[in-house]
């Protein structure tokens, strides 16, 4: 009897490809973005983040207190230019308050150390922490510069079309409390409300975003915009504390802008970490 001969093993060439494992076009990071799930924050959260951006302060206080001192430097700036050219003062001051999270970066990244467990924020890192997105950084910069520079001409002309020659420091406060002026003062206030929300609306997480996840300047900014828009009462009463505590620090000789400038650079770190996340 014959032995019974099994069929043979098709060649492997004759089966069918195993499917190829599916690889996405574009980077999570690039493709999620826009679409990034941001917090409902509520009108206590603003009041946690100075918490927590004091708790940061005294746990690298040099650190802080090196920037507190160039806030300090900037605000006698402030004054030299309101000694020369007083009608640029309030759009550059708003400026200052409101194009703070940039000029804060080192804060950002000392915070980010204190937060990863074995690492401790050094002097010399933050000074450093724009190099890896050295670029984008710049392209955000020259944004803010751009609406800066639209500011001060739009103050300059409100200034231009409503008195004959250019009021000194001497007699700028009697100016502005004049109540024949009230229609300058409510054109003036309209057109810096109007620049101001620009620039805070737009920047409001974006320079922490870009540093923690090295996104573009514009998922950033429209990241910012976003934000702003599912929180609008939120991030107003963040502006308003903002610019209140500034101010108050500004008023015994720019002093107090050595304790208050990190503490808002730290809490505006914990404030992005809040409404986007950490990078996973």
């Amino acid at each position: 009897m014959a032995d019974a001969v099994s069929p043979t093993t098709p060649p492997s060439e004759t089966s069918p490809p195993a499917p190829a494992a599916h690889h996405p076009a574009e980077s999570p990071a690039a493709s999620s973005v826009f679409s990034l799930p941001l917090a409902s924050l509520s009108p206590a959260d603003p009041w946690r983040w100075l918490k927590l951006g004091w708790a940061d302060f005294r746990r690298c206080p040099r650190i802080g207190l090196f920037y507190g001192l160039c806030f300090f430097a900037m605000g006698h700036a402030l004054l030299a230019v309101f000694q020369r050219a007083p009608e640029y003062v309030l759009a550059l001051s708003a400026g200052f308050l409101l194009t703070g999270p940039f000029l804060c970066l080192g804060l950002y990244d000392a915070s980010r150390a204190l937060q990863i467990p074995g690492q401790r924020p050094s002097l010399r890192a933050s000074l450093k922490a724009w190099q890896p997105t050295k670029s984008t950084m710049a392209i955000f910069a020259g944004v803010l510069l751009i609406l800066e520079m639209l500011w001060g001409r739009a103050a300059l002309v409100v200034f231009a079309v409503s008195f004959n020659t250019m009021p000194g420091k001497a007699n700028l406060l009697a100016m502005l409390l004049d109540p024949e002026n009230i229609g300058f003062l409510i054109t003036y206030t309209v057109v810096g409300a109007i620049f101001a929300g620009l620039i805070f609306v737009t920047s409001v997480i974006s320079i922490p975003m870009i540093l923690d996840r090295r996104v573009d300047a514009v998922s950033a900014g429209l990241t910012s915009i976003r934000a702003c828009l599912l929180n609008p009462g939120v991030m107003l009463l963040w502006g308003a504390l903002i610019t209140g505590i500034i101010v108050l620090a500004m008023l015994p000789a720019f002093l107090g802008l050595l304790i208050a400038g990190p503490v808002i650079g730290h809490a505006t770190w914990h404030a992005y970490r809040h409404t986007v996340g950490a990078a996973s």
